[in-house]
């Protein structure tokens, strides 16, 4: 059984002072880092959005950060805009180990936002993650990162879809928690098989 760790969007625009900051979101990075040497390989997503993305309120005139709109592939919340293309906020957080096998980068497309490390939000256009990992022969894989309750939390979905056994260790996660995201996050994730620690 091969055996990855998935370090899902530890980015500085997710840390305190970030422009879409997860609180806490700083404390996991030397668990994180201490975590590394026992998997048999080690993957980094990135979220990297172009300037307007369509997930950013400041693309739709009248709208705020956090508001929902629904866009051609269903419900979207709206952020500020965060994680741009070549700018610090996107930068990963200095002292996260970055030496990992592979940066997968996502949230890239300008017109569909991208939770997942495995999907876009449209759950059809995949990231290339699956094939990655099923060429390297892995069937288990444990996620940590920001935010529980957004992106981890679709990761892990999709990654149970997908047959891998999936494992969540909430210790080196932090959640958004907005309007009771967290708790309905714990519960789709259970519900779908994977485990919490």
């Amino acid at each position: 059984m091969t055996h990855a760790l998935l370090v899902i969007d530890v980015q500085n625009d997710f840390c305190p002072g970030g422009a879409l900051a997860v609180p806490g979101g700083d404390e996991i990075v030397p668990l994180i880092n201490g975590m590394m040497e026992r998997f048999d390989a080690v993957i980094l997503t990135q979220d990297w959005h172009p300037a307007g993305h369509s997930s950013f309120a400041s693309t739709h005139a009248g709208k705020a950060p956090f508001e929902m709109i629904d866009m051609p592939y269903g419900p979207q919340v709206l952020w500020p805009d965060h994680c741009q293309q070549g700018t610090e906020g996107a930068a990963f957080h200095t002292d996260l180990r970055t030496d990992g096998d592979l940066i997968l980068r996502k949230g890239f497309r300008s017109h569909i936002d991208s939770y997942s490390g495995f999907f876009e939000n449209d759950q059809t256009t995949p990231t290339g993650l699956d094939g990655y990992l099923r060429t390297r022969g892995v069937d288990q894989v444990t996620m940590v990162g920001l935010a529980t309750d957004f992106c981890v939390q679709f990761s892990a979905l999709d990654a149970a879809k997908l047959g891998y056994q999936v494992t969540v260790d909430t210790r080196a996660c932090r959640a958004i928690d907005m309007d009771g995201s967290m708790a309905a996050a714990k519960q789709a994730m259970c519900d779908a098989g994977v485990v919490l620690i």
